[in-house]
């Protein structure tokens, strides 16, 4: 008899996948089986809506941002102060790449490198050396005389970029529905509307697959364990400092790594469709930051007191827009995932605060991208170990399958989007594997 996972070489049917995932557990084949990954690459990266960028990436015409999703290499560009557009990095002509950089600026058009073709900022033909050459031959009624190619969508959300790079796929807003509400409250906690990244993100290759860090930003029961120690350190150094002194905004962020399991139970869930949801509907690690008082009075003035006070109070845990992107309001940062390979990440994390914000509200997310997520960080080296660790184990032989029973009840499958009262239900990662079978192909 077969195993679950041998069902897979050359098996990339949706129901080879259907008996990957079980309702309260998964099979190690998910992150091992390098037909798995590229069978990923192939549906669930090009018909999922993926994180590209933020437009303040890009601020002046001409500014590129380049980036890599399921193999395909994608140009964010400021082709008009008012617009962001996302093109295939690829020339018409033989399919060289257009700029090789991370990011620059191209000037009033882009020139591929190898036969002088350019292509005006919204991908259309410009010119082509030799023209005359040309006549005749049928090049403008071919694909190579249409100018650049697109992704199969793109939506600028608030700012926020996202492409689908298939042509079929479901639209933008019924795809992420509710969980774009964290999205929304980045933007109004900016009492001018407008947002904008902090410098460079810091990166990081991290040697598992992408999956396992996803659902870690769920599992609110390891940090008890695997950050005791960054949670003791921290807990030491706050009883030297003096009392009635200013709150230290390294102790602000990393004593709460120290709540036990009942504050993250009570902080409650919510699982949305296609596998988003929103961990610390009631309140996170986040909620007891020290008030702003006149940024609070700025955010007033534009809401009004009580939407204002709304806005504040919803700080979750995490919000997870899968499969791409996990985002925390306050501080504000976003953690983007591009896969690189079966067993292997890379990992980008993007700090943000509103244009013109006070110096301390900046200073949170630069801070706690530092302290929580930088390699060298007392709280990231414990995961990436972790990480690490489960790769290499997931290859032992024996037991094939992951646990995911904690809370599990017969019927969760068939709720739809569900609130929780427990923040630590493994609901929140059983339903991304549910929207990974749906992705994939299947029917969740």
């Amino acid at each position: 008899m077969k195993r679950i996972g041998d069902n897979m070489t050359g098996d990339t049917s949706p129901e080879g996948f259907r008996h990957l995932v079980g309702p309260d557990r998964v099979h190690r084949d998910l992150y091992t089986d390098p037909g798995v990954y590229a069978s990923e690459q192939a549906r669930l990266w090009t018909r999922a809506w993926v994180y590209v960028g933020h437009e303040s990436q890009t601020p002046a015409v001409g500014d590129y941002y380049t980036t890599e999703i399921a193999g395909q290499s994608l140009i964010m560009l400021r082709k008009s102060p008012q617009e962001v557009t996302v093109l295939m990095n690829r020339c018409a002509h033989k399919g060289s790449q257009l700029v090789h950089e991370r990011e620059g600026n191209c000037g009033k058009m882009l020139r591929c490198p190898y036969h002088a073709w350019t292509y005006r900022l919204d991908g259309s033909l410009l010119s082509i050396p030799l023209k005359n050459d040309y006549e005749g031959t049928g090049l403008s009624s071919c694909p190579s005389g249409k100018g650049l190619s697109s992704p199969g969508a793109s939506m600028n959300y608030k700012g926020f970029v996202f492409v689908r790079i298939s042509e079929e796929g479901p639209d933008f807003m019924s795809y992420f529905g509710e969980a774009l509400a964290t999205l929304d409250n980045m933007v109004a906690r900016a009492p001018d509307g407008e947002l904008a990244v902090l410098g460079q993100p810091l990166r990081s290759r991290i040697d598992c697959n992408w999956k396992l860090y996803l659902e870690n930003v769920n599992d609110t029961v390891h940090p008890i364990s695997t950050h005791e120690s960054a949670a003791s350190a921290a807990k030491a150094v706050a009883q030297t400092l003096p009392e009635g002194g200013d709150t230290v905004l390294a102790m602000e962020q990393l004593l709460p790594f120290g709540a036990g399991y009942s504050f993250y139970a009570e902080m409650g869930a919510r699982v949305l469709p296609q596998g988003h949801s929103v961990l610390g509907t009631k309140f996170s690690i986040h909620t007891g930051y020290a008030p702003l008082p006149d940024y609070q009075e700025e955010l007033e003035a534009r809401h009004g007191p009580e939407a204002a006070q709304r806005i504040l109070q919803f700080s979750p845990q995490n919000t997870v827009l899968y499969p791409s992107l996990a985002a925390k309001a306050s501080p504000m940062i976003l953690r983007v995932l591009r896969p690189l390979a079966v067993d292997r990440t890379l990992v980008e994390i993007w700090a943000f605060a509103p244009k013109n914000a006070p110096a301390r509200l900046r200073q949170r997310a630069a801070s706690y991208a530092r302290l929580v997520f930088s390699p060298m960080s007392v709280v990231a080296h414990d995961d990436v170990h972790l990480f690490e660790s489960q790769q290499r184990g997931l290859l032992c032989s024996g037991n094939e399958w992951l646990s995911l029973h904690r809370g599990y009840r017969d019927g969760e499958i068939d709720q739809g989007a569900t609130s929780m009262d427990s923040g630590n239900n493994e609901w929140v990662i059983r339903n991304q594997h549910r929207g990974w079978l749906a992705l994939m192909g299947d029917v969740a």
